[in-house]
């Protein structure tokens, strides 16, 4: 029998002799690369965090103690460490397991996550509550490298330093977030790094130190009470204990024995401590670690190449749409800026970043500093474009509101990733960038039906002396409705399908779905109008009144929430306006959007294109039969 097939509980790898680590180790990488090469997933990430995992294991008790991962897709090995191992075959997958950590999925997951930047703080939370309740149990957060570019994880360690109880942070330093990580915290561990010899000589020059009679242990005395900037140079982690946490490292990840001694040490400590291992993203799969930024996130794949699995068909996708417009754009504007928060490659500005270095930024995982360093670049005349999913750009709602908007600046946000995104779940889906951008005064926010209006969107977007958004979903890109082309004017919808009596006003891309419809319901002698509402904010108040002086139900389509929605404020208008018709608001329920397949998530909502025809048409028959 296979070792991992003896771990069917938490607390079972306690039960392996320590001479069959490095073995168990091996299988579980073996295991993860079969299972990630079948249905995708983060793949780098786990194999550089195998032995970690089980050294973190073999230290806490679970569920008693508190692990908290701090974005959580690197909680695979966990995962199979808490006898999760027969459902990997349903990884990602709807109704499957969960690639993060998820309380209703097991005790051993402490916080349910999926951000990044959040664990310290939430570990600090735990921490501080088990005191107040006199409780006795561990806690541990892990934090990667990357995510320490985020102003909350320093936020949190602010706190934590005043917390006078023992947690142990573990710093899981791979020198990667999903790119290459940048900035001076980058720097300083890169520093760290290099610093292995320093690593003892705290202790030996105290040693040596007490040898001098008199004198000596005052030196120490002055030295340990000195915040002088030479020791800082000198003695690793001292960022870190000039903020009260004790810092032990930086140490090798690989090593599960070296591991648990800090570990053990780091839990003798009265105060939060510090652990800071090093690590190597891909470890053990050589396609991964010559290339971990392709292997963070990726779809079924052959496991001998690392070559992806792709289908036959040939289409551009909304990144590569928006990738090579921004350059287009940027070779005639010289204001043109482009900013990504760590996500260049996934938001389609890499090319961008070769060919215009010195006018492309990545801030790292730092959402909130990238839409007000924007701020401060338009305010001198420059036209930043922000590209960042949309639920991560949720982090950043006050500096889009008092940075940005407040000033009336030119930046434009493009909101990729919105609407039902799939497999990740919860924490990505982009379901509420409408409600949280579309009331914003002074906001253009924008939703193109197909491939050449986002084009035209994003030429747009550059004439304007305001800020602006531009949301789109992932995947392909739709080619289709390019017949309908009329010029882009601020504030005004397009009619995609002429109508008096039904007329459905459809966000982005539900324009196609509803045109589609519209098709259908012809066929059956029913005229269903379509407007292609392009602009969210401002709304085409003309276009509206027009619609409400003759039809007899007016629909609204988005894939966003209800509440905040287009539709709501459509309908909202509406009433406001004496219109006597029949409204209805066809949008996502107001709930968090399970993991799965986009159209494996709308079928279970009742969002796919028959449950649409289904309920326009019960609408349409209401109309008919008081009417007759």
């Amino acid at each position: 029998m296979r070792l991992l097939e003896t771990i069917n509980n938490p607390n079972d790898i306690k039960n392996i002799d320590p001479s069959q680590y490095h073995e168990l180790a091996k299988e579980i990488r073996e295991f993860l690369i079969k299972k990630v090469s079948a249905t995708g997933g983060h793949l780098a990430s786990n194999l550089g965090v195998v032995e970690l995992t089980m050294a973190l294991h073999l230290f806490l008790d679970m569920p008693k103690d508190k692990l908290v991962w701090d974005v959580g897709h690197q909680a695979y090995t966990h995962k199979l460490l808490t006898g999760r191992r027969e459902e990997f075959d349903s990884l990602r997958q709807f109704e499957g397991l969960s690639g993060f950590p998820k309380i209703s999925e097991s005790p051993c997951d402490a916080f349910n996550t999926g951000h990044s930047s959040t664990s310290i703080s939430v570990a600090t939370g735990i921490a501080k509550a088990r005191d107040l309740k006199g409780e006795k149990f561990k806690v541990v957060a892990v934090i990667g490298d990357g995510a320490l570019s985020g102003g909350l994880a320093y936020e949190a360690l602010n706190n934590a330093g005043n917390l006078k109880s023992n947690m142990i942070i573990v710093l899981n330093d791979n020198k990667m977030s999903i790119s290459e990580n940048v900035g001076a915290m980058a720097g300083y561990l890169g520093k760290l790094r290099t610093s292995s010899k320093y690593t003892g000589i705290k202790m030996k020059v105290e040693e040596s130190l007490r040898k001098v009679p008199t004198v000596g242990p005052r030196i120490i005395k002055s030295l340990k009470t000195s915040k002088d900037s030479v020791k800082s140079l000198v003695i690793p982690g001292m960022f870190f204990e000039n903020m009260g946490i004790t810092y032990i490292g930086p140490i090798d990840g690989h090593n599960i024995g070296i591991i648990m001694n800090a570990l053990n040490a780091a839990a003798q400590s009265n105060n939060p401590v510090l652990v800071h291992v090093i690590t190597k993203k891909g470890k053990g799969y050589k396609p991964a670690e010559q290339d971990p930024s392709k292997f963070h996130a990726i779809g079924p794949f052959n496991k001998k190449t690392g070559e992806g699995i792709k289908g036959s068909e040939k289409f551009r996708t909304y990144t590569e749409v928006f990738s090579e417009k921004i350059v287009e754009l940027a070779r005639k504007d010289s204001r043109i800026l482009g900013i990504s928060a760590a996500m260049a490659d996934g938001t389609g500005l890499t090319k961008f970043s070769k060919l215009f270095p010195d006018r492309f930024f990545d801030v790292g995982i730092a959402e909130e500093h990238a839409v007000t360093f924007a701020a401060g670049l338009a305010s001198q005349g420059f036209h930043p474009y922000v590209a960042i999913y949309s639920t991560f750009l949720q982090r950043a709602y006050d500096q889009i509101v008092h940075d940005v908007a407040l000033s009336g600046l030119p930046v434009t946000f493009c909101i990729d990733r919105a609407g039902i995104v799939g497999n990740d779940g919860e924490t990505h889906q982009g379901i509420f960038d409408i409600s949280y951008l579309s009331h914003v005064p002074g906001l253009v926010a924008m939703a193109p039906k197909n491939a050449h209006e986002l084009e035209q969107m994003l030429e747009f977007a550059n004439t304007l002396e305001q800020p602006s958004s531009i949301r789109y979903p992932r995947g392909k890109a739709t080619e289709k409705l390019t017949e309908f082309d009329a010029p882009i004017e601020k504030g005004k919808a397009e009619i995609i399908v002429p109508s008096d009596e039904f007329i459905v006003f459809a966000v982005g891309r539900m324009v196609k779905v509803m045109y589609e419809i519209s098709l259908k319901l012809a066929s059956e002698g029913i005229n269903l109008g379509v407007v292609n509402v392009r602009f969210i904010s401002p709304m085409d108040t003309d276009m509206i009144d027009k619609a409400a002086s003759t039809a007899s139900c007016i629909f609204s389509c988005e894939e966003n929430v209800n509440r905040g929605s287009y539709g709501e404020a459509l309908g909202s208008y509406l009433m406001e306006h004496g219109y006597k018709g029949r409204f209805m608001n066809l949008a996502l329920p107001d709930d968090y959007m399970v993991q799965g397949s986009p159209n494996d998530v709308r079928d279970s909502i009742g969002f796919d294109p028959d449950s649409l025809y289904n309920d326009i048409m019960e609408a349409v028959k209401t109309v008919f039969g008081k009417k007759s």
